[in-house]
């Protein structure tokens, strides 16, 4: 179980190295999940995307099999578990540079970290994230019912926010309900703070990194126009709404979401 210490939190991660023999020297895309989600969630865009790149995904702190926080949340520390993951990384394959690609909170991280270290990113992808943290709706339920009711409660009003009805098997269903569930509350709650305060449209301009934006059309905590705000913002981005998806997209669409990355990604090479 690979662990990592990047001085402000004890990380698990995972690496997916299923490259074909004929690519010399493949990228490595680092993924990075939203709150109540796990490394795990990113396992369905493996198929399109595994032949040409490695793969890595961490565990959030709090979440899946990292440790909690212990009130080490702040975007800044964040971004530093992502540097010195891909640092880490470098020593076992090419991570001197790399794609990234986070989702809702992670989205968030992923824009700072391209703000902050534009020399260490091939591209940015951001799916259902926000760049300012004070636009983002339907938050103000988190702490009543996680302080009142517990993580089962709040996972239970998070997956109808997330997903359609039948836009995930009963199983599957269960299992992401699941995983929210065991999320720690006191690091979920301190993610909710911390995004809440940040604000990153100043120093989006200047970000010329080649960028995919993804976005569904019925999220209920970032409506559409407020990830159009932040295409308008980035000199070098591309937009894709998709259609019947709530904010649960990368996971319900994994497919079609692992998909467009590739292709982002071909016209790129």
């Amino acid at each position: 179980m690979p662990q990592l210490d990047t001085g402000a939190h004890r990380l698990h991660y995972e690496i997916v190295d299923l490259t074909a023999p004929w690519v010399e020297a493949p990228e490595t895309i680092i993924f990075h999940h939203g709150v109540g989600a796990n490394w795990r969630c990113w396992l369905g865009w493996a198929a399109a995307l595994q032949d040409n790149y490695r793969l890595v995904a961490f565990d959030l702190p709090g979440h899946g099999q990292s440790q909690p926080g212990d009130g080490a949340i702040t975007i800044d520390a964040m971004v530093g578990d992502v540097i010195a993951l891909a640092d880490a990384l470098n020593g076992t394959g090419n991570c001197e540079k790399f794609h990234l690609v986070g989702e809702s909170v992670g989205g968030t991280v992923a824009l700072r970290t391209a703000i902050e270290h534009p020399d260490r990113l091939l591209s940015l992808t951001v799916s259902n994230g926000a760049h300012v943290g004070g636009s983002i709706r339907n938050l103000d339920f988190w702490h009543a019912l996680i302080e009142g009711e517990g993580m089962p409660a709040w996972s239970d009003r998070m997956m109808s926010h997330r997903f359609f009805e039948g836009a995930l098997t009963a199983p599957v269903w269960a299992w992401y309900r699941a995983q929210q569930a065991s999320a720690d509350p006191a690091t979920v709650l301190a993610l909710l703070k911390t995004l809440v305060g940040t604000d990153l449209s100043r120093q989006l301009p200047a970000l010329g990194l080649p960028t995919l934006l993804m976005h569904p059309d019925s999220s209920p905590f970032i409506p559409v126009p407020i990830m159009a705000d932040l295409h308008a913002l980035l000199p070098n981005a591309r937009l894709r709404v998709f259609p019947h998806a709530k904010h649960g997209l990368p996971f319900s669409h994994a497919g079609e979401c692992s998909t467009t990355l590739r292709m982002f990604l071909n016209e790129r090479a």
